[in-house]
């Protein structure tokens, strides 16, 4: 038992400085990239599919109005967001994580905005700190679990407000519906003012509105979100 305990210590240890490292590379790596908008969505959308094509179109505005582009590097709706900034000369970054069932990094990320990341709590926080807006358009799990961290870390004031924006009525106007429903009105489980913080758009120039609308009004400064 002894001898089992001191080799756990000894296998946490080693994985704290795992951690620190991808930190260490990942706040190296982005310091310097400028004001960026995560692009959140499935990895499964097909190029021909309109979330596809979104995305692509979105990422292109993006680019235009002097943002760069942030996703998680795979294929499906992050391909489309690197490769609408990477077509039309934007920044493009990859935060790419090692999972069984997908593939590496998709063709469009910059070469030197190409990282990857051993654990998610890592990459959440890069996906983060370094966006000045997050958008979501349809996905699983994971693009849930990522838009969910966001919305938490605005209502609970650990970052500060950004935009975030729900692309596509048809899949996202349900579950808004559920949180007004039960969540609030049933429950009181959030505030009525917490429904604000996730407009649903279908056009990709709304987007783009929307983002820059906020940074008119708030005269926000366009740097990174929370220290750590």
């Amino acid at each position: 038992m002894r001898q089992w305990g001191r080799a756990l210590k000894g296998e946490n240890s080693w994985t704290m400085f795992k951690v620190i490292s991808e930190f260490v590379e990942g706040f190296e790596s982005l310091n310097e990239m400028g004001p960026c908008v995560s692009i959140f969505g499935s990895a499964r959308t097909k190029p021909d599919n309109e979330y596809y094509k979104k995305a692509v179109d979105i990422a292109r505005l993006l680019t235009e109005a002097g943002y760069g582009v942030i996703t998680g590097g795979g294929p499906g709706i992050m391909e489309a967001g690197n490769k609408g900034a990477h077509l039309y000369g934007g920044r493009s970054v990859g935060l790419n994580i090692d999972l069984p069932f997908e593939q590496g990094s998709n063709q469009y990320v910059d070469t030197d905005a190409n990282l990857n990341f051993r654990y998610f709590f890592v990459r959440k926080v890069m996906f983060v700190k370094y966006a000045q807006a997050f958008v979501a358009l349809p996905g699983g799990f994971g693009t849930m679990d990522e838009l969910f961290e966001v919305l938490t870390l605005v209502q609970t004031h650990k970052i500060t407000k950004v935009p975030i924006v729900l692309v596509g009525s048809s899949f996202w106007s349900g579950m808004k519906e559920w949180i007004r429903q039960v969540m609030l009105e049933q429950h009181h489980n959030i505030n009525p003012a917490d429904l604000d913080l996730m407009p649903i758009v279908d056009e990709p120039h709304e987007v783009v509105d929307i983002i820059d609308q906020f940074y008119t009004e708030q005269s926000e400064e366009l740097g990174p979100n929370y220290e750590l």
